[in-house]
């Protein structure tokens, strides 16, 4: 079992950045994919990035790629989204999200979900 918890979201204005974390908890957290999804009002919940247990493959959207960074630190059991040069269009909420076995972008695929933060950004 393991529990999720995010933290950073906020208001920002286009062309700004901020810097999401997520807590787990549990004492394998390095064997846990991990990925960053994010859903905004009426639309279904879509990929933003993802990160195996080791942290040496990542994967991203297109929408987000050059722009966000996911990382992970396995001795303090958290993963992180930096985003940069933020747009209107990236307002949702977002979730962090861990499953064990292979990389993988469809939220379906994901067993733990975190309550997720609020980003939204202004024009």
């Amino acid at each position: 079992q393991v529990q999720l918890v995010e933290s950073g979201g906020g208001l920002v204005q286009a062309g700004g950045s901020l810097r999401l974390s997520c807590a787990a908890s549990g004492r394998t957290f390095s064997t846990y994919t991990m990925g960053w999804f994010r859903q905004a009002p009426g639309k279904e919940r879509e990929f933003v990035a993802t990160i195996s247990g080791s942290g040496g493959s990542t994967y991203y959207a297109d929408s987000v790629k050059g722009r966000f960074t996911i990382s992970r630190d396995n001795a303090k059991n958290t993963v992180y989204l930096q985003m940069n040069s933020l747009e209107p269009e990236d307002t949702a909420v977002y979730y962090c999200a861990a499953k064990s076995g292979l990389v993988l972008r469809n939220y379906k695929n994901y067993d733990y979900w975190g309550q997720g933060t609020q980003v939204t950004v202004s024009s």
